[in-house]
């Protein structure tokens, strides 16, 4: 794994994004929506979604079904030396664990411990996962 920053802030931010991708493993949408800042914004087609409640629900339909049509894993983890900021990557598979794409997450540190997702832009084949 590419890591880079304060050692602690890394790990944090590398528990957060798997945190993060667990919510949709787990099906949680509740939980998802409480890792956005309230003014993220998610790049994904020709716009993008701006504000925290607009994201979570444009992606309400990826929690829908019994099974997640997508999931992600950080291979990539960068934090400011400041902790402020942090930026994730990593690859993204459909069901089968075909890989279809990558992600990156900028994400802000709110409080300790406490990382939220300011910025993300993920692959538009998932778009087509869900449908």
């Amino acid at each position: 794994m590419d890591l880079g920053g304060p050692e602690e802030l890394r790990n944090e931010v590398l528990a957060a994004e798997r945190a993060f991708a667990k919510t949709m493993a787990d099906r949680d949408h509740a939980a998802f929506t409480r890792m956005l800042a309230k003014e993220t914004v998610f790049f994904s087609g020709p716009k993008g979604i701006r504000g925290a409640e607009a994201v979570a629900a444009a992606w309400k339909k990826f929690f829908e079904g019994e099974k997640a049509p997508f999931s992600w894993e950080p291979d990539t983890v960068h934090v400011l030396d400041s902790g402020t900021l942090a930026m994730t990557s990593g690859p993204v598979h459909d069901p089968n664990g075909r890989l279809i794409g990558r992600f990156s997450s900028v994400w802000r540190r709110e409080a300790p411990g406490t990382w939220r997702i300011v910025f993300d832009k993920g692959c538009e084949v998932c778009q087509q996962c869900a449908q």
